[in-house]
């Protein structure tokens, strides 16, 4: 039976009123079955149960950008670069810039809703090489989140229990972690669906909790912290540039909002709802993210303290927990982050979910060494297990090579941004050539200067991302982009296809 929903998300405005875009069915409905012809007019079967709402779309790029993972595990990087006026400006300056991004990006995904997402864009409007470039560029950003999330989870559940940080016990936890993510994503896309929904709440639960908790019991600094511009950093440079620097804190965590895209051949009216799950992801994040910040900095007592806290065997403790402990006291650390540790956990889930998708897309075009296994979806699960063992082993890869925090992360930030500008970028220099095509979700009169906003940041934030202490993240990037493109020019037949637009 095919599955009907009646609460349509509104249209995005235009100057002349409510943008279409697409012929409206009787009623305003849409059906599995209608989003299945369609997906056909693009050239594509469907093979995953598309069963998601618009709510579950948001939920799992909410669940990735996580800001409950992001803006918490990199909290004492931020800070000790910028200190709290890093922690009070950062923020609205990365949520600005990614708005801008998110917005793009939108608009190009409800012309062309699959599972490739930016790499289809890419092929569509700047050929097979471009489409390449950016399916794996996305791919190790995604792969490098994954390593980023839930070693982070470890560094927070280890403390949490009441046991030593050590690098061997992180280790094993992460690799646990990890593994119990790769099996609930193998075994069922409807259950990833719900506990992405489940997540989408736990967040805002979590952060609710959180932020409520330091207002009502914490003592506070005087609100002129806030502005305060000390810093701890190793590095000798002006305050500017530390604070340019600082800003990695923000901007990673407005990562993996694409897996709306991603999940679009699993969602009902794509055309819409995906594009929604991208901005409305960012724009909730913004919101409640920017509260959780300014929360955690008012009740930092003592900057340098809480920076410099190590546990009894001398291994370093993340901020945020010892700004909690410090606050709240012992018996609340439990309680009060017990949620932030779930919140990440899922937020791990989804990345995998998100990044198994794309491997399965670019395996579908034959884009990828072995594609015809990656490419498989179980006929029990309907799930792409292949691809999804193969995620959760170059994650463990990934962090293993990594070997500091702020280095994984940055491979993140740079391989995400470049995969979302270079559509975004040939969306913009051809805009002639596809406007006619555009979808239901669009910017209308607003798509140029708004794609060249959104170019300008990504351009910025890549660059930074390289500069010391990091530079071993571009190193990575362009070494293993390198190593793929002797790869695939001495391979010859791994070509990227584009769908029907």
């Amino acid at each position: 039976m095919a599955i009907q929903y009646f609460d349509q998300a509104p249209l995005p405005m235009t100057a002349s009123g409510p943008s279409t875009g697409l012929a409206k069915r009787p009623g305003d409905v849409r059906t599995a079955t209608g989003d299945a012809e369609d997906l056909a007019r693009l050239g594509y079967a469907t093979q995953f149960l598309r069963a998601m709402g618009g709510f579950s779309n948001f939920a799992i790029s909410f669940s990735i950008i996580s800001i409950l993972t992001g803006a918490v595990t990199l909290f004492d990087y931020g800070l000790s670069m910028g200190g709290p006026r890093e922690m009070t400006l950062g923020w609205p300056i990365a949520t600005i810039g990614t708005f801008f991004v998110a917005l793009s990006m939108a608009e190009l995904c409800s012309a062309l809703p699959t599972s490739g997402g930016m790499y289809h864009w890419s092929a569509e409007l700047g050929g097979p090489l471009w489409a390449w470039f950016t399916a794996w560029l996305n791919i190790i950003g995604l792969i490098a989140a994954i390593a980023g999330i839930d070693y982070g989870c470890a560094q927070f559940l280890l403390p949490t229990l009441g046991f030593e940080s050590r690098a061997a016990s992180l280790f094993l936890v992460y690799g646990i972690i990890l593994l119990s993510q790769t099996f609930v994503n193998q075994y069922s896309a409807r259950l990833v669906a719900r506990l992405n929904d489940l997540s989408a709440v736990v967040h805002i639960v979590g952060v609710i909790v959180l932020i409520g908790a330091l207002l009502a019991f914490a003592p506070k600094q005087p609100i002129q912290f806030l502005w305060s511009r000390t810093h701890l950093s190793p590095i000798h440079a002006p305050y500017a540039w530390l604070f340019v620097l600082g800003l990695l804190q923000a901007q990673w965590t407005y990562t993996g909002f694409d897996a709306s895209a991603h999940l679009a051949e699993e969602t009902i009216d794509p055309r819409r709802r995906a594009p929604w799950g991208m901005v409305t992801s960012v724009a909730v994040s913004g919101v409640f993210g920017y509260l959780l910040i300014l929360s955690l900095t008012w009740a930092i007592p003592d900057v340098a303290r809480v920076l410099t806290a190590r546990d009894s065997g001398g291994n370093p403790i993340p901020t945020v927990f010892t700004i909690v402990r410090t606050s709240l006291g012992d018996r609340a650390v439990g309680a009060v982050l017990g949620l932030t540790i779930l919140a990440m956990w899922f937020c791990g889930l989804a990345a995998l979910t998100s990044v198994s998708r794309i491997i399965f897309a670019l395996a579908r075009d034959n884009g990828m060494p072995l594609s015809s296994l990656w490419r498989r979806v179980s006929e029990t699960h309907k799930t792409p297990v292949q691809a999804i063992w193969l995620s959760s082993s170059l994650a463990l890869g990934a962090m293993i090579y990594s070997r500091a925090y702020s280095v994984v992360t940055s491979i993140s930030v740079i391989g995400f941004y470049l995969s979302y500008i270079i559509p975004v970028y040939l969306g913009w220099i051809k805009k002639g050539s596809w406007i006619s095509k555009r979808g239901p979700w669009n910017l209308g009169n607003w798509s140029n200067l708004i794609n060249l906003l959104a170019i300008i940041w990504g351009v910025f934030i890549c660059a930074v991302m390289v500069m010391p202490p990091n530079g071993r993240a571009g190193v990575a990037i362009i070494s293993v982009m390198a190593i793929l493109l002797v790869f695939r020019v001495a391979g010859g037949s791994h070509e990227v296809q584009k769908p029907h637009w």
